[in-house]
């Protein structure tokens, strides 16, 4: 037995069509909605966007994606202006970590921490 895809639930905190925005000025694409749940893919990635808000949760979330380009993934994370237009998102450009891994992390409106690498 083997799984052929992985879709997590994650959820928009307090502001489901402030998290849709989000994603879309990221690029991601919404594939269909219905009330409070949205599947959005990036190329290969895709997930589930819920409307569901409990910060605790939120804030001890985090995702891992790999990207092609790191250093290109930062330069698009900059120049698609989500750092500045969403309140509470934050990143981090591209850091060697000790694990050996390098990432670039992204906050998004949620509190969720993305592991892009």
């Amino acid at each position: 037995m083997s799984l052929s895809s992985l879709k997590p639930f994650i959820p928009s905190g307090p502001d489901f069509e402030n998290a849709k925005s989000f994603f879309s000025d990221l690029g991601f694409t919404v594939n269909w909605e219905v009330e409070g749940l949205a599947e959005l893919q990036l190329g290969k990635a895709v997930f589930l966007l819920q409307d569901f808000h409990n910060q605790e949760m939120q804030s001890n979330l985090m995702m891992f994606a790999n990207v092609e380009d790191l250093d290109a993934w930062w330069q698009h994370i900059q120049s698609s202006g989500v750092l500045e237009r969403y309140q509470g998102v934050t990143g981090r450009e591209p850091t060697e970590f000790p694990w050996g891994q390098r990432e670039v992390h992204l906050i998004d409106p949620a509190g969720v921490c993305w592991h892009f690498a």
